[in-house]
């Protein structure tokens, strides 16, 4: 797996490489790349597709610099610079990174995709974000967290993973996430500091910047999400000058995990539009 030294610490990231129109994929919070494991292998047979794993938990490098949304959001856009990305098409998923890098370093970017993921004021998004603000906060609260969601039985339970997903997540696939936050305390102090020090202002001010966004922007909301309200989706859409909306049923919010296909070729199609 390839890696690049930013300013702020190393972040690893995968790379299909080829010469079609560049996806870039972001992750939320205590997940990495392999959350796009399904739409990766989808896209890549036409698309060059790069996902980064950025310090939420999952990360197995601990940062230089102790990580919080603020500087990951600068990450990004160094990331774009320093891999020399250009017409971009830049999706989040569950973290809502990209609208900030969007509304400020929108050079690279040729298309946005917003995926199912934190806006306006649901920030933190619902009781797990909440949860997880509360064992950054709590001492002892972050391994407390690991061993609970360790636990295969507690996984499905809606204040952890089965809040994010209709289906199981392979546990092999899970247990690759939670490694780094129970085997490594720096990882775990990176993991503390990023969720102490939300700015609950921040995505509403992405939303003021997204209203100059005028690339092409495209909104997928799951009808059955449990932590981003639905009417959310629609108000992104709307406030975005070229935005529209796409609902997906049967799927949480990692619809790249309950809907895999149907999200590439979301994805693939919105591409491949004419401006």
């Amino acid at each position: 797996m390839p890696d690049i030294e930013l300013s702020a610490g190393t972040i690893e990231y995968e790379d299909t490489g080829g010469d079609g129109p560049v996806v870039v994929l972001l992750h939320g919070l205590v997940h990495d790349r392999t959350v796009w494991r399904k739409v990766l292998a989808d896209l890549r047979t036409d698309h060059r597709v790069i996902a980064p794993t950025l310090p939420y938990g999952a990360h197995r490098r601990p940062m230089r610099r102790p990580p919080t949304p603020d500087l990951v959001n600068e990450l990004i856009a160094e990331f774009l610079d320093r891999l020399d990305l250009t017409d971009v098409t830049l999706v989040e998923n569950d973290c809502g990174r990209a609208q900030t890098v969007a509304a400020r370093h929108p050079e690279r970017l040729a298309r946005l995709a917003l995926v199912a993921c934190e806006a306006f004021d649901n920030y933190p998004p619902g009781l797990p974000g909440k949860l997880i603000g509360i064992a950054c906060r709590a001492p002892g609260g972050v391994s407390l967290l690991v061993r609970t969601l360790g636990l295969g039985p507690l996984r499905r339970l809606p204040v952890g993973i089965g809040a994010l997903t209709k289906r199981p997540v392979p546990d092999e696939v899970v247990d690759g996430w939670l490694r780094p936050l129970r085997t490594d305390p720096a990882i775990r102090r990176d993991f503390r500091h990023y969720g102490t020090h939300v700015r609950r202002e921040e995505l509403l001010e992405a939303a003021q910047g997204l209203r100059r966004f005028d690339r092409p922007a495209l909104v997928v909301w799951a009808t059955e999400d449990l932590m981003m309200p639905r009417a959310h989706g629609r108000r992104l859409a709307e406030l975005l000058p070229r935005g529209r909306l796409v609902e997906v049923e049967d799927t949480r919010t990692l619809i790249p995990e309950d809907q895999p296909e149907l999200l590439a070729s979301l994805l693939r199609e919105f591409v491949a539009e004419k401006d």
